[in-house]
């Protein structure tokens, strides 16, 4: 599975290069609706956002099974999992020192998709605003 996820990555990488793939979204784009607040764009709709897309229509049957296992391997470790952990931390040291006031600052890949580190929060019982750029706290 190693040798398949890095050989579908340096061949969406070399597509990326040739011009033949593109992403359907730029860094610029992301960095807009972030600054905006606006966390419910399509941008951040995608868990897959985060991981190399290794499920497409050209593999064949048994590496399309392959692709899924893996995709379903980076969603859970590299997204929800690290999700929950971070969420449960900030929940922990909100708990610990509930006489201190926090600032947190996470990366945009922490608001995608589903299983946010507000999606925690949320269900722990924190309200979780965001503060617009420039916009003093």
């Amino acid at each position: 599975q190693v040798v398949f996820a890095l050989n579908q990555t340096l061949l969406q990488q070399e597509s990326l290069r040739a011009g033949s793939f593109q992403i359907p979204y730029t860094t610029e784009d992301l960095i807009k609706h972030y600054s905006c607040g606006d966390l419910s764009s399509i941008i951040f709709n995608h868990d897959s956002s985060q991981v190399p897309n290794f499920i497409n229509a050209t593999l064949p049957a048994h590496e399309r099974i392959t692709a899924q296992e893996i995709d379903s391997y980076f969603r859970q470790e590299l997204i929800y999992k690290r999700n929950e952990r971070m969420g449960r931390r900030v929940k922990d040291l909100l708990e610990e020192h509930s006489d201190k006031s926090f600032f947190f600052a996470f990366g945009a890949g922490h608001f995608m998709g589903n299983n946010t580190v507000i999606d925690v929060l949320r269900r722990e019982g924190y309200k979780v605003e965001h503060t617009p750029a420039g916009q003093a706290i």
